[in-house]
């Protein structure tokens, strides 16, 4: 019903009719409206994914209203190029040739747990803008903000069936949508597997497809670099969101001079850190977002112990509630789970190198490449370095530092495609050719 609902109002509604102007202006009031709701948005945030408030606040709910008005502008900016066509067999013909990008169709967009509203309005801008219609499936474990969002989107006066919302198990509603051939275009966030199970149902009927996909990115502090400024930076980059991050730096690689202080320091900034309700406003980290990922998490740092790991900090779990201590992993082999697969919570595990050459040769021994951190002050070896890190993003003295500019996607098995930045009207975007015999 939701697709039959989205491909009518696509096709045969004024919104397929709207001009770029009109979607530039909705998609103003649709963050004003986000922007008027911060508060009760970030609460439902926290009530239904375990983050803090103030993180929802200010990192969430901010980065989806900057992303939805960065997108508006496009909306009047999507444009094509003219060409002077030269048909051999055709010799005596003048022709004028052009091409022109239409909207992609109907869009399933299906979303992860960990940042479920700017998940969605990474997703829904872009379709939006661009003039598609959507069918949102956000995860089980997450749905309010997706329904809210909803409300919002007819309070700012996008007509009825432009944006449908449609809870449900991943299994049931998530694979429905991935299947349906009447959807022409989906976009998905979550784990590799998932993603793969999405890309191949996609492709029974052709359906366009972007996928962004998990990660185990590495953080890399070089030799010359601010210890300080290093330990805070990769703590933040792990610790973040309780780990539950895709791009979040679990893998910690420190020149060997520094490695035991810097260890030593992020150990004493994770001991440090305030755990608790989210709607507490001292706490600094709230829980895992369900009994199965904490029982997910602790599973991985006792397989990393057993595979003789050493636990720096951490390493518990506990409640009432589903926490986690943020923990640290040294004496680990590059072969070892905890270093291999993404376990997705507040789980550092660290490694040191004597050279540049060895730890190219590990940040990129991985079937991973979303996104990358480089620590030091060098910015000659810096700029040697950021091409031979095989990952979508880079970033140099900070992690997981986005903005609406810059596109976000992975290599390898990190996803398909981009989200943000100009890339992505591309994703959301038929291009199509005319040449006309004058």
């Amino acid at each position: 019903l939701a697709v039959a609902t989205a491909r009518q109002t696509f096709e045969n509604s004024a919104w397929s009719r709207m001009k770029p102007v009109e979607r530039e202006r909705l998609l103003w009031r649709f963050a004003d409206l986000i922007e008027a709701n911060a508060q009760s948005l970030a609460e439902l945030e926290c009530l239904d994914n375990g983050k803090t408030v103030a993180v929802a606040g200010a990192v969430d709910i901010q980065l989806a209203i900057n992303f939805l008005r960065y997108m508006a502008g496009w909306a009047t900016k999507i444009e094509g190029s003219t060409v002077e066509a030269s048909v051999p067999f055709i010799p005596d013909a003048q022709f004028h040739g052009y091409t022109r990008r239409e909207p992609v169709g109907v869009v399933g967009a299906i979303v992860a747990w960990n940042f479920p509203l700017l998940l969605a309005c990474w997703k829904l801008a872009p379709a939006l803008a661009t003039g598609c219609t959507v069918v949102l499936k956000p995860a089980e474990d997450t749905p309010l903000t997706a329904l809210r969002l909803g409300e919002l989107a007819l309070e700012a006066g996008y007509p009825p069936g432009v944006l449908n919302v449609v809870p449900g198990l991943g299994h049931d509603a998530g694979a429905a949508l991935s299947s349906h051939p009447d959807v022409d275009k989906l976009t998905f966030t979550g784990s590799t597997g998932v993603g793969k199970l999405i890309g191949k149902a996609a492709m029974e009927h052709m359906t366009r497809v972007t996928l962004e996909l998990g990660g185990k990115s590495p953080t890399i502090v070089l030799e010359d670099a601010d210890p300080q400024v290093a330990a805070q930076g990769a703590a933040n980059a792990i610790f973040f969101n309780q780990g539950q991050v895709c791009c979040a730096g679990s893998r910690l690689y420190v020149h060997r001079k520094l490695f035991d202080n810097l260890v030593a320091d992020i150990s004493g900034i994770a001991e440090g850190i305030k755990i608790g309700n989210g709607l507490d406003p001292l706490t600094e980290m709230g829980p895992m977002v369900s009994s199965a990922q904490q029982k997910r998490v602790h599973g991985y740092i006792e397989q990393g112990r057993s595979e003789g790991a050493q636990v720096a900090t951490g390493g518990d779990a506990f409640g009432p509630g589903f926490f986690m201590k943020p923990t640290v992993l040294v004496d680990v082999n590059q072969q070892s789970s905890v270093v291999r697969e993404e376990i997705f919570g507040p789980v550092l595990v660290a490694m040191p190198f004597d050279n540049i050459d060895e730890v190219v040769r590990m940040a990129n021994d991985s079937p991973y490449g979303l996104g990358a951190s480089i620590w030091s002050n060098n910015l000659s070896e810096v700029h040697r370095l950021i091409p031979r890190i095989k990952s979508g993003s880079v970033w140099v003295n900070c992690h997981t530092a986005l903005d609406p500019t810059l596109p976000f996607g992975g290599f390898k098995q990190s996803g398909l495609g981009r989200e943000m930045g100009s890339a992505c009207i591309e994703h959301y975007t038929e291009l199509k050719s005319v040449l006309m015999n004058v």
